[in-house]
């Protein structure tokens, strides 16, 4: 019993390679990642190999009910070496494919083969949408495949069990969606290249759906923070010779600069989120902790985005982003609520001038280019 080779495997394989040669990829953060994936699995029992078997024992082969689907699952971890890829290893169990075949002189002859083994691939990735990329990945399996034979009537089996261990190609193509900077869904086609028990090689493919969850967030940007200059208050002396001192004028209070601060959406925020995550809520403690002490007169703050997206849908971002850090310099920097304002200026109002950033399609490059358009602003104005 044995699978044998699909025509795909060349077109497969070209794609794979074209994915690893592409120069352009997902900006993913560097660090450990874990999954777990399932789906159908299936192998192309070689009829013609177990006819001929039969003929040779001097048995006509009447029919053959191949059973050459399963259900198949793959456990996975890995490491992101670099935006472009990622090293991953993992247990992967293919399922159980087998036959009968049906002979003259009546009798039977059954063969059952099950697929468990290890992993270890290179893994690429193209970006295709801001969410969406797809992946390619080349490597090795380690399998072994348990197989176990029955007959009835006529037929004899003369060695009833038989196991194989052995290394192999794999390689495989599908695509990821990232619904988080941490949590991500893969549909994955993958072709694993077999030793069977009896002496020859196939091909078994899996075609999965599974989760990745990837360990540790995003490294917070450095926030910008604005210098307070401190008042400086001039006394003219009186003239000498008036004789006495002129009563005193209340001085009026020392106008200090407008304090603005530019905080980056990337230290805030995940990717296309309006939830302030840790590393944005520490960074927005410290600046209600700088106010302490400080009266001001008013607190406004304006959210941001870049010109990718529609005008509409960055707009409602950055009205959310803007109201989110309201909310949290109120509730927790204990900010008065009626001296603090959040509006959303969408992408009316960037950073980088026209010229600095080409081309409208989402790459890694443009992305990264735009980076500063991506902000919250705040700006406090008053007296001390």
């Amino acid at each position: 019993m044995t699978p044998t080779t699909h025509k795909s495997a060349g077109a497969l394989s070209l794609l794979t390679l074209a994915l690893f040669a592409s120069p352009m990829a997902l900006a993913q953060q560097s660090g450990w990642y874990g999954g777990a994936s399932a789906g159908r699995t299936g192998a192309e029992i070689d009829d013609a190999r177990i006819t001929s078997g039969l003929l040779g024992q001097g048995f006509n082969t009447t029919s053959i009910e191949d059973r050459d689907r399963s259900t198949g699952f793959k456990l996975f971890g890995g490491y992101q070496l670099s935006p472009h890829f990622a090293l991953e290893g993992g247990y992967f169990d293919l399922g159980k494919f087998g036959y009968t075949a049906h002979t003259d002189p009546a009798g039977t002859l059954n063969g059952e083969m099950r697929v468990k083994g290890l992993n270890l691939d290179l893994v690429g990735t193209l970006p295709l949408t801001g969410k969406l990329s797809a992946i390619g990945r080349v490597g090795v399996n380690y399998s072994r495949v348990n197989a176990r034979f029955s007959s009835t009537g006529a037929v004899n089996v003369s060695n009833p069990t038989a196991s194989k261990n052995g290394a192999n190609a794999k390689y495989g193509v599908g695509l990821n969606y990232a619904f988080s900077d941490a949590v991500a869904m893969r549909l994955e086609v993958e072709r694993y290249r077999v030793n069977d028990a009896i002496g020859n090689k196939g091909d078994i493919d899996m075609v999965s759906v599974g989760l990745v969850y990837r360990f540790g967030g995003p490294a917070p940007q450095p926030v910008a923070r604005a210098v307070v200059p401190e008042p400086v208050l001039v006394v003219v002396p009186s003239p000498a010779t008036v004789q006495a001192p002129p009563p005193p004028v209340p001085a009026a209070p020392a106008v200090i600069a407008p304090k603005r601060v530019s905080l980056s959406a990337e230290s805030l925020f995940g990717f296309d989120a309006n939830t302030v995550k840790p590393e944005g809520r520490m960074a927005l403690d410290q600046f209600a902790r700088d106010l302490s002490g400080t009266t001001y007169e008013s607190i406004s703050v304006e959210g941001h985005t870049d010109r990718l997206g529609s005008e509409a849908y960055n707009q409602r971002l950055s009205e959310q982003r803007a109201a989110a850090v309201k909310s949290h310099l109120v509730t927790t920097g204990k900010i008065d609520a009626g001296k603090i304002s959040a509006v959303g200026r969408g992408e009316t109002q960037p950073v980088t001038k026209p010229g600095d950033c080409q081309g409208n399609q989402r790459t890694t490059a443009l992305v990264a280019c735009l980076q500063p358009d991506r902000r919250v602003d705040v700006e406090v104005t008053g007296t001390r």
